[in-house]
């Protein structure tokens, strides 16, 4: 009976280490590791801009000049003692697409993104697109499958929780059974 109690216990502990182990999910991989870490902070507002719109381009704890480079603006300078300058987008710049963004503090990068919103601003005047009806499209449902991304360390960590679950019910149970008989 002692190395039914002991090999429960140990199961008990297993289970309980493998629940305490930080997901396999919040593990930084090959390329995703954050290299945007500087002395120096750096702000991009707002983060999404209509194709011609503006953007404060912005950077706090810089000791020197900041240049800010991007494929979609004119390549921006704020210098020493200003924090912030303003830039104006590309009127070309693709609807929907991603821009990286760079600021550069005495050879220090920093990198972040500029998304462009489908749509152009209203401050053209441009009074024919005011009387067109709005596309509606349908809602994007369906994209990702329930098995997408699944790999063995998940499906072994499922298995070691419905495994502990029913150890932890069969020690119940037979430790019940044991006590009505004394």
């Amino acid at each position: 009976m002692r190395a039914i109690r002991v090999a429960s216990a140990a199961l008990l502990t297993a289970t309980a280490l493998t629940l305490t182990v930080p997901p396999a999910s919040a593990t930084v991989r090959g390329d995703e590791t954050n290299n945007n870490i500087t002395s120096f902070g750096f702000r991009v507002t707002p983060s999404t801009v209509a194709a011609g719109g503006q953007v404060t381009l912005s950077v706090d704890g810089c000791e020197g000049d900041t240049k800010v480079t991007s494929g979609i603006f004119d390549d921006a300078h704020i210098p020493k003692g200003q924090s912030s300058t303003t830039a104006q987008v590309f009127w070309d710049a693709k609807p929907g697409a991603m821009y990286e963004v760079t600021f550069d503090c005495k050879g220090e990068t920093g990198k972040t993104d500029l998304t462009i919103a489908t749509g152009r601003p209203d401050g053209n005047n441009n009074h024919q697109n005011q009387h067109q009806n709005p596309v509606n499209k349908g809602v994007k449902a369906g994209i990702g499958g329930s098995l997408g991304g699944l790999d063995l360390h998940e499906i072994a960590l499922g298995g070691a929780l419905i495994l502990g679950t029913l150890a932890t019910a069969y020690y119940k149970t037979r430790r019940r059974t044991g006590e009505n008989h004394s």
